[in-house]
């Protein structure tokens, strides 16, 4: 098993290139299964997660590849609509092959997934609102059985989703795209990676009203075809590189990426102390001193995201004066304090609440990345400690950061990938 061993080099500063987002290329690839004619999909990171999809994909009898950053499919040879746990185990996303089976063939069986442990995350609103469209929902033996409607075509529904759920805002308006009639979706996530999604969507024909709005109107169509589509910048990893500079006193000018989609998380920097500057495509960010403490809450899109909040939580670990962090999305979503602790940081947990008070610095010690996002906050803290840290667990940071390495080391860091014989 793989690890990293960082040695603290004291500033994070320097350029970085940002990859496409890994949260809105999975559903981009997804959507693929509904065009009837080829598709290519441009800036798609190369990750673990793009790499299970695109082999669940290909072994519905689907041609696909990649080659760099860009996937061809063409869905003409699909002879299969089965989607096996051992490959959905390994990651939630691969339930969005579900509604883009059963809307466009009128059937699926798809296993229920798996994935990171931050918490639960039920398919429960994906399915009731298959059933709303008129489809059979059977789950047994660990899989999920659809299918359409007499006729083989979804019926356009009324639908308000209880909850805020990207992927199943995502999973259906990929459904409706195809039903028989117009469907009216309330409360629906306004992730930049679900607004790409129905761009791409309508880039294949669908009709799709309300883009970015929490109430989406989907007139369904007889078909759609395939065209040329770029993925979004990813705005985590973006806000993950920026937080080095916050950490460091280092200076990060972070290329190819969108300020417009990070904005929560810029005024948080801002508020901080951080110099923030943006171009169209570009976001930099100076820092001077340790950074002032701050109050954080995750929420839904347009509040702070879930994403960032252990990469903040790093970043207050050595803020002059002490900091409130409420998760309000995932309840296992601290399971790096315990990590961070062992760095040197004093933080304290009560349910969704975790006080920082800040220390002035990192100690180097042997950690494990517990899920995505906190890898990268072990990575950050590690490369401000004095001396050398090893982080064990990195698969999970391999599911979420491309070129990790190169790229940090290109802003400073002392990294080095080894290999565990235990």
């Amino acid at each position: 098993m793989d690890q990293f061993l960082i040695t603290g080099t004291g500033r994070i500063s320097g350029e970085v290139t940002i990859s496409g987002a890994k949260n809105a290329a999975l559903p981009l690839l997804a959507a693929m299964i509904l065009a009837e004619t080829p598709t290519t999909l441009h800036n798609v990171p190369s990750l673990q997660d793009v790499t299970t999809l695109i082999k669940l994909i290909s072994g519905m009898g689907i041609v696909i590849s990649k080659e760099g950053n860009t996937v061809t499919c063409n869905t003409k040879t699909i002879d299969s609509f089965y989607a096996p746990y051992d490959l959905v185990k390994t990651m939630r996303a691969s339930i969005l092959v579900l509604g883009p089976l059963l809307a466009r063939f009128g059937e699926a069986e798809v296993s229920l997934p798996g994935g990171c442990a931050i918490g639960s995350r039920p398919v429960d609103q994906h399915l009731q609102a298959f059933e709303a469209m008129g489809a059979e929902i059977i789950v047994e033996n660990g899989y999920v059985k659809a299918k359409a409607p007499k006729g083989g075509k979804l019926i356009g529904c009324e639908y308000s989703f209880d909850m805020v759920t990207v992927g199943g805002t995502e999973n259906v308006i990929m459904a409706a795209a195809l039903a028989k009639g117009t469907t009216r979706l309330e409360n629906c996530a306004r992730e930049p990676e679900v607004v790409d999604l129905a761009n791409m969507l309508v880039a294949m024909g669908a009709k799709i009203d309300g883009i970015g709005t929490a109430n989406m109107t989907i007139e369904g169509v007889e078909s759609l075809h395939g065209c040329e589509y770029s993925v979004v910048p990813d705005r985590i990893e973006t806000g993950s590189y920026l937080a080095g500079a916050l950490m460091t006193e280092g200076d990060v000018l972070t290329k190819h990426t969108r300020p417009e989609l990070l904005l929560p998380v810029l005024k948080k920097f801002e508020a901080m102390g951080a110099v923030i500057t943006t171009g169209e495509d570009w976001i930099r960010a100076q820092m001077k001193g340790r950074p002032l403490p701050v109050d954080i809450r995750t929420q839904p899109h347009p509040g702070f995201p879930t994403d960032m909040q252990a990469q903040l939580m790093a970043v207050c670990c050595l803020a002059d004066g002490t900091s409130t962090i409420i998760e309000n999305i995932f309840e296992n979503r601290y399971m790096h304090v315990p990590e961070l602790e062992r760095m040197g940081a004093n933080i304290k947990v009560d349910g969704h609440t975790a006080i920082v008070k800040g220390v002035e610095k990192f100690e180097a010690a042997p950690v494990m990345a517990t899920d995505l996002r906190a890898s990268m906050s072990l990575v950050m803290a590690a490369a401000t400690a004095e001396g050398k840290s090893l982080i064990d667990r990195i698969y999970h940071i391999d599911r979420g950061y491309e070129d990790v390495e190169n790229k940090l080391r290109g802003l400073g860091v002392k990294i080095e990938r080894v290999s565990n014989k235990d």
